[in-house]
């Protein structure tokens, strides 16, 4: 009897004692996000990829997208590449890059002019895979390396991405250590098995793009999102607001050369 009698009062306090605490956030004007690439595959073809989207308040579950922009990228000699747009915010176009010529990405939106200037970064092939099924902390996960030869006596910077639909995972990598030799790529997510395929891409890109995502991914979120979902600081990118220097976008525009591998677990 005694038992029951304390659990009831320690229930009537605890109900007794909540209350509901409303917090008033200051909300910014919402600022333009940019996920933009040009990438020149192995076959010799090219894809331009703009992804549009808009900051939103702090407990907002959904990220607006943003369907109603101008985008076009022209190179130094003149030629225009308009994009369509398809959903979700992205916008694409059939631009296939060359070396030595910079790429300018402009986006017209909400009476607001960005841009940013590229040019071609180049990049080595992934050339082997390497699976060990004895790593992780466990000691019983499957853990993936992407291997690829650094050329010598150049500085190099890598962007580096593992997908699969067991999960995504991102990295960037340098040479500062390693010139010449071999660099991996390391891939491991939960509940990876036989037979699950995982496509490994490999960018090229430099110093500026390097840090960029060096620092974003430092911040990355553990809700498996990708480096350009809402992080906790303004990290800046490449891009700039002609129209309002002060209300500059966030995200990055880059244009690498790619090598992708398909690679089944064994």
């Amino acid at each position: 009897m005694r038992k029951w009698l304390i659990i009831f009062v320690l229930a009537s306090f605890t109900q007794s004692c909540e209350e509901v605490v409303e917090i008033d956030l200051n909300e910014s004007e919402p600022r333009l996000v940019v996920d933009a690439s040009i990438n020149l595959r192995e076959d010799g073809t090219g894809n331009a990829v703009v992804k549009l989207t808009t900051t939103a308040p702090f407990f907002d579950s959904e990220i607006p997208v943003v369907s109603n922009a101008q985008v076009f990228v022209r190179d130094e000699f003149g030629t225009t590449y308009p994009f369509t747009y398809t959903e979700n915010g992205v916008y694409t176009a059939a631009v296939t890059p060359v070396f030595n010529i910079d790429y300018t990405l402009d986006i017209m939106y909400g009476g607001q002019r960005y841009t940013a200037t590229e040019e071609l970064q180049s990049v080595v092939p992934i050339d082997f895979v390497e699976q060990r099924n004895d790593g992780g902390f466990d000691g019983e996960s499957i853990e993936l390396k992407a291997f690829f030869n650094d050329p010598p006596n150049e500085e190099n910077f890598y962007f580096f991405e593992g997908l699969s639909d067991k999960g995504d995972e991102y990295d960037t990598l340098d040479d500062e250590f390693f010139d010449g030799n071999l660099i991996f790529g390391f891939y491991v997510v939960d509940d990876l098995e036989t037979g699950d395929r995982v496509t490994f891409n490999l960018y090229g890109v430099d110093k500026q793009f390097f840090n960029f995502m060096f620092v974003l991914l430092q911040q990355g979120s553990d809700d498996g999102g990708g480096p350009f979902e809402t992080q906790p600081a303004t990290v800046r990118g490449n891009l700039v607001n002609v129209t309002d220097p002060d209300r500059f976008p966030l995200g990055y525009f880059r244009v690498s050369e790619v090598s992708s591998l398909e690679y089944i677990v064994q």
